[in-house]
C-alpha cells in the first residue's frame, strides 16, 4: 500500500497484529508522539497548553503517519481513550480515527510514582471490562505502558496487547517507526 512514510516490515507479523486488533480482546497502547523534554515543567497546569510539553512538527507528522498506518491496515475508525496531557490529546486528534475520550487513569504518574499501583490497577480493570469489539486505542505515556505491560516504548510507538481469559494482559507485538520491531511469543 503505497502510503509515503510507511515502510511495513514482515508482512505476516504485521498482519497478525492488525488482524488481532480488529478481532476483539486486543488493544493498542500508543505512547504520545515526540514532545521534547523530560517529565513535566514546574509550572505544569493540566488546563494550560503553554505550561506543558507539546508536540513539535516532527511529532505532529509522526502522529499523522500513525493514523495512516491504521487506515492502511483497514481501520477507518477506533475507540480512542487518552491521557488529559496535551501531548496525548494532540497525538490522538492527529491520528484522526474518531472521537477522543479522556480517561484520567491514562495520565502520567512519572512525577508522582506513589500513584503507579492505583492507576495501573484502574487501567487493568478498565481494559478487562471494555467491550473491545471495535479497535480500541489508548494514547498515554511511557510510564503507564511500562507499568501495565513491562514494555518501555519510545515516542509514537504502539504496543499491542491481548486480554487473556484470566484477565492478564499480554504484549503481543510492538510497532516502531511504522514497522513491526518485535513479536512476543
Amino acid at each position: 500500500m503505497g502510503i509515503p512514510g510507511l515502510a511495513i516490515a514482515s508482512l505476516s507479523a504485521n498482519d497478525n497484529l492488525w488482524v488481532a486488533l480488529k478481532q476483539g480482546n486486543h488493544i493498542a497502547l500508543i505512547r504520545h508522539a515526540l514532545a521534547p523534554g523530560f517529565g513535566d515543567p514546574d509550572n505544569f497546569d493540566i488546563d494550560a497548553c503553554s505550561t506543558q510539553r507539546n508536540l513539535i512538527g516532527k511529532g505532529r507528522e509522526h502522529a499523522r503517519v500513525i493514523g495512516k498506518l491504521f487506515r492502511a491496515n483497514d481501520m477507518e475508525a477506533a475507540n480512542i481513550y487518552l491521557s488529559q496531557w496535551r501531548r496525548c490529546m494532540q497525538t490522538a486528534r492527529l491520528i484522526e480515527l474518531g472521537l477522543v475520550n479522556e480517561l484520567e487513569y491514562l495520565n502520567s504518574f512519572f512525577q508522582h510514582m506513589s500513584r503507579e499501583w492505583f492507576q495501573t490497577e484502574a487501567k487493568r480493570r478498565w481494559i478487562n471490562a471494555a467491550s473491545l469489539h471495535v479497535p480500541t486505542l489508548l494514547v498515554t505515556h511511557q510510564v503507564n505502558i511500562l507499568a501495565l505491560t513491562g514494555v518501555s516504548p519510545g515516542s509514537g510507538e504502539i504496543v499491542f496487547i491481548k486480554r487473556e481469559p484470566n484477565g492478564q494482559l499480554s504484549p503481543i507485538g510492538i510497532v516502531k517507526n511504522s514497522q513491526v520491531t518485535k513479536i512476543f511469543t
